[in-house]
């Protein structure tokens, strides 16, 4: 049971893991969600970080509008902010806003019909011509548009979208598509590579359509781009398509043609067979997941680049310094006007602000990105945290573990962090996150609920024969325990009840069963509370042990004193039967300490917890051998070498016991220093002399002491035995390699 104990948080552990990694792969929406959100985090905690120098937005803000008009303005105005800003230096001006219809043409058509009203009536003159000529060559804005474009110092970058829905445009023709192709291809990446025939069927984010800018527009600039967006399932911002697909074509984003032309550098893919490898700006290459998409890096909030009213620009009241080599991104910031996007930032922030993060970002080559190596280091730690945290619980308290889950909890974050905030890597923190708290709510409800069960296991099985503080060590700390057998050193202990077959014919059973019950509950009493664990009973016999379940220092010095209570005890309970008239009961105890396997043993529905091995059946045998010394606890010399000093022990004899090959030195234990009768000592002494006397042989002698101390006592077993032992000896002696040691003939 304690090995399915010990291995179960493992398995789980391997479960939360393999469902982790599964998770992983496949993705789980929701978790995907919340990961997406951690990122939002990170930039916050992050902070703002300042954008470089190069971009500016010229912003259609509300102060421009009060100023020149409500939007959408004539592009006449846009032509002659774009007059004002290649005037003042700017490098590359981007138009997050497009021309896609014509401007209002309602003046030059009346102009025109003027013009054939006055060839009807025959009122033209040159003069009248050229002034109308003139006046609907500077009504054509559009024309006009188109010239300021064409005429610009700075590179025009237009912006311009795809149509992503085919439904919308089932009622277009092939013709009106073939146009919209041809205005847009300046958007293009000028190279693409493909790693093999298959990289060129890799699925790619695939557009419908662009809509572009008006012909004569598109044709005045080699630069365009679209200014599509594509929010996660949240509705947050934090991907730009760095790639769109049509008709075999790769188109760019106003980014990165605004960055192609300001750093006058060549825009080109790699496809490999997964999908997009790598984005390049000349030789600058930047991060992209398969789909070719870049994660923005926003530098912070709204407005935290330079805003610009047009209309300051129309009326010369910007700096040119403000200007000059510059990437002026131009677009809509008045409320109600421009595109709300929801960013990791804020829930309000304009869509040119975001194409100015990617700029920026780019030029300072602070990327966000996921390495090659994320998707391996994401399913280690996923690994890692699980394993890590099995390890501790399995070892530890659940307080230790929950101290160590939170920590690593919160050390990967923190990790996390930096390298996001330091070298801009996403890690995915959601996924190892839930697998170490799944890990850790999995084992430490497995501890609750499944070792509760062991717990009650213990204290069932254990209540009954060990003290209840040993019970409560042994629940609080299982380790202590191993179910299903353990070597371990104990002190062994056996008792019986001298002639007790004679006392029961004489009692009744009732009167039997109350006499016994009192001798083994008082005798038990003492057992448990001295930490030592009850075995069983057999009749009137009891057998323990001392030193499992639980660690218990000095076994053998406990395990003695035990005795020696037990004999003073019995020794008040006779007083009291003889006063009340009860058969008196006497106990003769058998110690022996050494090594023996203990545990639970039996069969699967009925185990006890016993021991067994060769210091058993010693001290089994030393119960016995009492009968033959006349004495009533008797410890082998295992025990004797723990025995405390403030213990009167004598020795009595070297025996042969059966099934021992080695002779077992025997001692009994008397009392206590300073309690045993002077004359008892004296006695013991005595006897002492003629145990050495007997061992070299000289049976006179050793006849002399052993009477000297019946002389003392009379009764004193040993003594008698040694005396018998010595006169048989002097007529019938042992052989000459005796070493000493009496061979018991039965055990």
């Amino acid at each position: 049971m304690k090995k399915f104990i010990r291995l179960n948080p493992f398995f789980l552990t391997i479960l939360t893991v393999g469902i982790g990694i599964c998770s992983y792969w496949v993705g789980i929406p929701f978790l995907d969600l919340i990961e997406l959100k951690t990122i939002d985090l990170r930039f916050k905690a992050r902070g703002e970080v300042a954008p470089g120098p190069e971009v500016v937005l010229a912003v259609i803000d509300e102060k421009s509008i009060n100023r020149e008009g409500k939007w959408v303005w004539p592009r006449s105005k846009i032509a002659q902010m774009i007059d004002k800003l290649s005037e003042a230096g700017a490098r590359v001006i981007a138009f997050d806003i497009g021309f896609l219809e014509p401007d209002n043409s309602k003046v030059v058509s009346a102009i025109g019909n003027i013009r054939k009203k006055l060839d009807t009536l025959n009122m033209a003159n040159p003069a009248m011509e050229s002034y109308l000529q003139d006046l609907a060559y500077r009504s054509d804005n559009d024309r006009l548009l188109a010239e300021a474009i064409a005429a610009s110092k700075s590179r025009i970058v237009l912006g311009y979208f795809f149509h992503m829905d085919k439904g919308e445009l089932e009622h277009l023709d092939t013709g009106t598509m073939d146009r919209q192709e041809e205005n847009a291809k300046g958007s293009r990446h000028k190279m693409v590579r493909y790693a093999s025939a298959q990289a060129q069927n890799v699925p790619l984010i695939e557009a419908v359509m662009p809509q572009s800018n008006l012909e004569i527009i598109s044709k005045k600039t080699p630069y365009s781009g679209y200014f599509n967006m594509f929010p996660d399932p949240d509705g947050v911002v934090r991907w730009i398509p760095a790639v769109i697909e049509f008709r075999d074509h790769l188109y760019a984003p106003l980014s990165l043609m605004s960055l192609s032309a300001y750093l006058d550098a060549p825009l080109s893919v790699k496809v490999a067979d997964y999908g997009i490898e790598e984005v390049n700006l000349g030789k600058l290459a930047v991060p992209t997941d398969e789909l070719g998409r870049i994660l923005i890096n926003y530098r912070g909030r709204e407005k935290t680049f330079p805003h610009i009213s047009i209309t300051d620009i129309l009326h010369d009241e910007v700096p040119k310094e403000m200007l000059r080599d510059k990437i002026v991104m131009v677009g809509a910031t008045a409320v109600g006007i421009y595109d709300l996007r929801v960013t990791p930032f804020g829930s309000v922030f304009p869509g040119l602000e975001i194409h100015a993060n990617m700029v920026s970002s780019i030029l300072a080559r602070n990327f966000l990105h996921q390495p090659a190596w994320a998707g391996a280091f994401d399913i280690f730690m996923i690994l890692g945290v699980g394993f890590f945290l099995w390890f501790i619980l399995a070892r530890r308290d659940v307080i230790t573990g929950g101290v160590a889950a939170v920590t690593l909890f919160a050390g990967y974050i923190l990790l996390c962090q930096y390298l996001f905030a330091q070298q801009g890597w996403i890690l995915n923190l959601i996924y190892p996150l839930t697998v170490l708290v799944f890990t850790y709510v999995g084992i430490t409800a497995y501890k609750y609920l499944v070792e509760a069960r062991q717990k009650k296991f213990i204290r069932d099985a254990f209540s009954t024969y060990l003290a209840p503080t040993v019970v409560k060590q042994l629940v609080d700390s299982g380790e202590n325990l191993v179910l299903g057998g353990e070597e371990r050193v104990i002190t062994a202990f056996f008792s019986d009840v001298q002639g007790f077959t004679g006392i029961s014919e004489k009692l009744s059973p009732a009167e039997l069963v109350e006499l016994l019950n009192e001798f083994l509950t008082e005798m038990t009493d003492i057992i448990l509370t001295n930490e030592g664990t009850v075995d069983k009973f057999e009749g009137d016999a009891i057998i323990a042990f001392f030193g499992a379940p639980n660690d218990l220092p000095h076994q053998e010095e406990t395990a003695v004193a035990t005795c020696l209570d037990m004999q003073k005890r019995l020794a008040q309970l006779r007083e009291k039967w003889s006063a009340e008239g009860r058969a008196e009961l006497k106990m003769r105890i058998g110690l022996c300490t050494g090594r023996a396997v203990v545990g639970n043993m039996g069969s699967k529905n009925r185990m006890d917890y016993t021991m067994m091995g060769d210091t058993v059946n010693t001290a089994a045998r030393l119960e016995g051998v009492n009968k033959v010394y006349g004495t009533y606890t008797m410890i082998s010399d295992t025990t004797y070498r723990g025995v405390s000093p403030n213990v009167v022990v004598r020795e009595l004899d070297a025996i042969n016991v059966v099934g021992k090959k080695e002779p077992v030195t025997v001692y009994e234990p008397i009392g206590y220093n300073g309690e045993v009768d002077p004359a008892r000592v004296d006695m013991i002494d005595k006897y002492a002399d003629g145990l050495a006397a007997y061992r070299k042989r000289d049976w006179n002698r050793a006849i002399i002491f052993f009477s000297a101390a019946l002389a003392i006592d009379p009764d004193d077993g040993p003594s008698k035995t040694l005396l018998n032992r010595c006169n048989g000896y002097k007529t019938d002696p042992p052989p000459k390699d005796w070493n000493g040691a009496y061979s018991m003939t039965s055990k």
